[in-house]
């Protein structure tokens, strides 16, 4: 058992039931859960009192975060991991998502498990240093034996909290959908391969690690009948959620309409997508009924402003769905469609976007705060991902924290508020990141690995796929 004392935090943003924000914080550890959390203070008088009572060693490690913001870690609900591999080059041109799709989908038949591993190494790398302590990856296409094994590996190397999705395509070009058939599955391997994914590392517990998604890509790249055997199959396990891509683009209502004859969202009702356990990547073009209904089923969105952005999909209208009660967290996407991962850059980026405001309501400096958007990138993605045990700092929660340093360049004149600096001022690295009790980053540092050498493997890695793809 080991116990760490985080104290003197400028500011120790708790995100509990009242949403404290304490001066001079303090927050105390035992093993992987949080056991106190109040003034710097008021430690030593707890601590007295509660010595005979503490589980861990009477000698604890201390962290003096002065100057620094302390929050709970950042919640990332979709991503894709293997694409830190293809960054730029589908977005440096600027192409909307079906033609960035269809130029990438032949360079991605290029993965190996290798490159799957290598990528996920470097993405959760960046997020950890973003002030993610919690992920959820979308892999989707399985060429040359990848698997879902290879980037659960990369996660349980470094310590994050994961919560990686079994993506699938069966619908290739021959049958009417997006993707090219050489990148798609039967729909018999696909179930065959859930099965297995949920039952081999599926952990439901609560302070769960490591907890696995059943998602079919997108209404354009998998059957009807995969999406409804995918929720009956996911409902069959406790706490496996369901994930797809809905209403990114234009395009995609177009297609919907063709192929079903329904709008995007009618259409995942009427395959049983709806519910707390599912939850939508982008929903950038609900229409005010759309967005009731919604709240009506609990469903939940992600939000992705960056990619949204890049690839000119639009703006969700974000400030509506959270007015009327819909849950919504954050994602960064994958790192080909952003071409980053940084969570709190995200977050800033979801500030801003409602800010600007979307189609049909006019830009209004106050529609969006600061606290807002670190609420959607913590509490938000914790209910996204129905989870009651992280994104708080209060005693009995997962012992998941960042600190961001706000008495450096960056945030210099921003002390009057430098909760809000987080996202006002330019998004910066974590000093301190600790997950599930463990240290992670310590002094800006990353500690799991030697980040230079898996850099390099990783552009080797990059510039093959695009060889063996004829790109380069």
């Amino acid at each position: 058992m080991t116990a760490l004392l985080v104290k003197n935090a400028d500011v120790l943003v708790t995100m509990d039931d009242a949403r404290r924000e304490i001066p001079d914080g303090a927050v105390f550890i035992e093993d992987n859960r949080i056991s106190w959390v109040g003034p710097t203070a008021a430690f030593d008088a707890w601590l007295q009192e509660n010595r005979p009572k503490l589980t861990a060693s009477k000698a604890f490690k201390t962290i003096n975060a002065r100057g620094c913001v302390v929050m709970p870690g950042l919640v990332n609900c979709h991503h894709h991991l293997y694409q830190t591999l293809t960054r730029t080059i589908g977005t440096a041109g600027g192409k909307i998502l079906f033609d960035w799709l269809k130029f990438l989908y032949p360079i991605w038949a290029e993965l190996t498990p290798e490159a799957v591993y290598v990528s996920a190494k470097v993405g959760l790398a960046e997020l950890v240093l973003s002030g993610c302590t919690t992920v959820a990856d979308h892999l989707y296409l399985y060429p040359n034996g990848s698997k879902i094994d290879d980037e659960i590996q990369a996660a349980q190397e470094i310590g994050v909290r994961f919560h990686p999705t079994r993506g699938s395509m069966s619908l290739g070009e021959s049958k009417g959908g997006l993707p090219p058939d050489r990148v798609c599955d039967s729909e018999a391997d696909i179930i065959k391969d859930c099965i297995r994914a949920i039952e081999t590392f599926h952990d439901p517990e609560p302070f769960s690690m490591l907890r696995i998604g059943v998602a079919p890509c997108s209404p354009f790249s998998v059957t009807t009948d995969l999406m409804r055997e995918s929720a009956a199959l996911a409902r069959q396990y406790p706490l496996v959620n369901l994930h797809t891509h809905l209403a990114e683009t234009k395009d995609e209502d177009r297609f919907c309409m063709e192929m079903f004859g329904l709008r995007p969202i009618e259409y995942a009702e009427s395959v049983d997508w709806a519910g707390e356990d599912v939850w939508f990547a982008h929903m950038v073009h609900p229409n005010a009924a759309e967005v009731d209904w919604l709240a009506r089923t609990h469903t939940g969105v992600c939000h992705c402003p960056s990619s949204n952005m890049i690839l000119a999909s639009g703006i969700a209208p974000v400030r509506d769905m959270v007015d009327k009660g819909v849950r919504v967290g954050l994602g960064v996407d994958g790192s080909a469609s952003n071409d980053g991962n940084h969570m709190l850059g995200e977050a800033r980026m979801a500030m801003l976007l409602q800010r600007v405001g979307w189609p049909g309501f006019e830009s209004r400096a106050d529609r969006f705060s600061a606290r807002e958007a670190l609420e959607l990138a913590t509490l938000g993605g914790a209910r996204v991902l129905r989870r009651d045990d992280i994104a708080a700092l209060a005693p009995g929660k997962a012992a998941d924290l960042v600190a961001f340093r706000v008495d450096d360049l960056t945030h210099a004149g921003g002390l009057a508020d430098p909760v809000a600096s987080l996202v006002t001022c330019a998004p910066a690295q974590a000093w301190l990141s600790v997950i599930n009790g463990r240290i992670v980053v310590e002094d800006g540092e990353f500690l799991p690995f030697e980040l230079g050498p898996v850099i390099e493997r990783h552009n080797q890695i990059s510039r093959q796929m695009m060889e063996r793809a004829g790109v380069l």
